[in-house]
């Protein structure tokens, strides 16, 4: 995910900083299931710390080991781990670890990649079998050019590929300054999202009341910057005034937010969207299919807590197009969709 490979580059410069080699591991292949599906990855300093992981937390000792020969000799190889006898997931994951040492340029590339919010693709050569080869590695491709990610490195079409495109950061718009805000922030930002705080600045408030919190908006709703709400952001209306909440949905009108959650009983959000739809009879019944309101997955929750979970698992179920159920009552593999 766009997030993870992002930890992986900061979690980077900070090992050049300290001197240190580091090798990115990633899943390129999978015989069966597993905790992870190809494309996660991990990073492996020179000091055996890891950032990241490629499993539940059983397979990381062994790429620790496994790495030691690449910290060596500078070689990418592919290790396999067969699972069906020590993690009971009954599949044969396949490992790339290779030397990683990407350009200044490409840190900068990368990072504006993320800025201006466009796709990119990776693409990693290997072979499934366990083997080491100068030929192995991956190539990130931003915004239309190659980066490799070591010296030296040359995309070989002989090997087989595992090909990724990589999204733009999901981003979540909190609109509101409540505690229940600073609860959904932090459940947020530890799921991998990048949180932008709106309100009003009669509320007194700063990105420090809101730990995760990547961006901080205080203004008048009908002043809110909404340019960079697109089809990766999901939008919560939570200011708890329903005039407020108003104002922030008139403004949001012309926005393709995936998902627009409203705080509140079904008999508050009828009658907002009444009133909305009264002042804007001319938005598309898509805007409409975007609003889930009340927020939230009937769980039971009850504290702010449990609330930040219903709610971002709702945003989960919606942006990944299911249909929330026990796991227990669901046929065939569980990351199957």
């Amino acid at each position: 995910m766009t997030h993870e490979l992002k930890n992986i580059i900061n979690a980077f410069k900070i090992a050049q900083e300290e001197g240190l080699k580091t090798i990115l591991a990633t899943v390129v292949a999978l015989n069966g299931s597993s905790y992870r599906e190809p494309g996660v990855r991990m990073l492996i300093r020179e000091d055996g710390k890891m950032i990241g992981a490629v499993s539940g937390g059983c397979v990381e000792k062994e790429v620790l080991r496994q790495a030691q020969s690449v910290f060596q000799d500078g070689t990418a190889k592919v290790m396999t781990y067969d699972g069906r006898y020590r993690l009971g997931c009954e599949g044969i994951l396949y490992i790339l670890l290779e030397p990683f040492d990407p350009s200044q340029r490409f840190i900068a590339n990368f990072e504006s990649v993320l800025k201006k919010r466009i796709n990119f693709e990776v693409i990693s050569y290997f072979l499934s079998e366990d083997a080491s080869n100068s030929d192995f590695g991956s190539v990130i491709k931003l915004d239309g050019q190659p980066f490799y990610l070591r010296d030296g490195f040359k995309e070989n079409s002989a090997l087989q590929l595992f090909k990724e495109e990589m999204p733009p950061l999901f981003k979540l718009m909190i609109i509101g300054s409540e505690h229940d805000a600073v609860q959904l922030c932090g459940y947020a930002a530890l799921t991998g999202w990048e949180v932008t705080i709106a309100t009003v600045a009669s509320e007194e408030k700063t990105v420090s009341d809101f730990p995760g919190a990547v961006d901080f908006i205080s203004g008048l709703p009908e002043e809110l910057d909404v340019t960079a709400v697109d089809d990766q952001t999901a939008v919560i209306l939570m200011t708890h005034s329903y005039v407020k909440d108003l104002k922030y949905l008139l403004r949001l009108k012309g926005t393709n937010a995936v998902y627009l959650g409203i705080l509140g009983p079904s008999a508050r959000r009828e009658k907002l969207l009444n009133e909305f739809l009264e002042r804007c009879p001319e938005v598309s019944d898509t805007f409409f299919d975007r609003i889930h309101g009340p927020s939230g997955l009937n769980i039971g929750a009850e504290t702010p807590q449990e609330i930040a979970i219903s709610i971002i698992s709702e945003i989960l179920a919606v942006t990944r197009g299911q249909d929330p159920m026990p796991l227990k009552d669901k046929s065939g593999t569980i990351h199957s969709t």
